[in-house]
């Protein structure tokens, strides 16, 4: 079971994060057009505290391709994670995307809002090498809620990439969710900050990661 994490701001959560066993540490990079964005360069200090066991994950909320390509040509990720919604960063686009970086895996958000997500997802076979189902509440993703948890469960049935499922995931649900849906991993963001705060809980990671991977 992949457990992915977000977002981790600091090289020393992203050490600690690391040697807790984390699979994909995700970090949310940007130039402050969006909440909690961090700047390249701070990115680039992140991921030098990850692990050669963990895989650096770039996340980031831009429609705009110039920007995502500097992103990858500055950070070089393990994984190029698209989170902009479907309306703003089209199949087409990130088509262009696959086509800069052939070899790079990519990961691409897909909004479960209904059965129209199962066709969307499934488009996205030819360009991504792993899908993200999250939750869409007036914006798409960290908004601490589950989804249907049918239709994810349909998408990881119909698509031959491996899926991700998101959306308010935590120790005490995640058992449930991964028992409900059978996704190739789990990634939690909201439950596994620190109350009041977007920093992480390393407590909190801990049990998450522990939990996912014994069920």
């Amino acid at each position: 079971m992949i457990v992915q994490i977000y977002e981790i701001n600091s090289p020393e959560s992203a050490k600690e994060v690391s040697e807790i066993g984390v699979d994909h540490i995700g970090v949310l990079v940007g130039n402050g057009k969006y909440p909690r964005e961090i700047p390249i360069e701070k990115a680039k200090e992140v991921f030098s505290a990850i692990s050669a066991g963990s895989k650096k994950v770039a996340l980031t909320l831009s429609d705009n391709l110039e920007e995502i390509f500097e992103i990858v040509d500055e950070l070089k990720p393990d994984i190029l994670h698209l989170g902009a919604d479907e309306d703003a960063l089209p199949l087409s686009r990130a088509r262009q995307i696959r086509e800069r970086y052939p070899t790079l895996k990519i990961m691409r958000t897909v909004a479960v809002s209904g059965k129209e997500s199962i066709a969307i997802a499934k488009s996205y076979e030819e360009i991504a090498d792993y899908l993200l189902l999250d939750t869409y509440k007036s914006r798409l993703g960290a908004t601490g809620q589950v989804h249907d948890w049918n239709i994810s469960r349909e998408i990881v049935r119909t698509v031959k990439i491996p899926v991700i499922l998101a959306g308010g995931l935590g120790s005490d649900n995640v058992v449930e969710a991964i028992q409900k849906v059978n996704p190739a991993g789990v990634d939690s963001k909201t439950k596994t900050d620190k109350a009041g705060s977007d920093g992480k809980d390393i407590e909190k990671i801990r049990e998450f990661v522990r939990i996912a991977k014994s069920s």
